[in-house]
């Protein structure tokens, strides 16, 4: 069965956020991290891997992804620091 995974990275502790959707984690955090793909993640360093949530459809995935993306910051911090406190890269643990 396919997943799908809604994701946060950052620049830092508290640093720049960005959040997305993808069907490949490893591979997606990966292409933000080597900056394979021009935009936002490469221009502004956002390449730590922080949080992600997994979900069984594409669909549940999506409407997470954009609840997500409507938050305050301070909403997306407390969703980061409630399992990741020290905003610890959490790419490695996934390879």
């Amino acid at each position: 069965m396919a997943q799908y995974y809604v994701y946060i990275l950052a620049s830092g502790r508290h640093g720049t956020l960005y959040v997305g959707m993808t069907g490949d984690l490893i591979r997606r955090v990966y292409e933000h991290r080597e900056k394979l793909t021009p935009g936002f993640t490469s221009r502004y360093g956002v390449t730590r891997l922080v949080h992600f949530e997994v979900f069984d459809d594409p669909a549940s995935a999506i409407a997470r992804e954009k609840q997500i993306k409507g938050w305050r910051r301070d909403y997306k911090t407390n969703v980061i620091e409630r399992d990741n406190p020290d905003w610890h890269d959490l790419y490695e643990t996934l390879c």
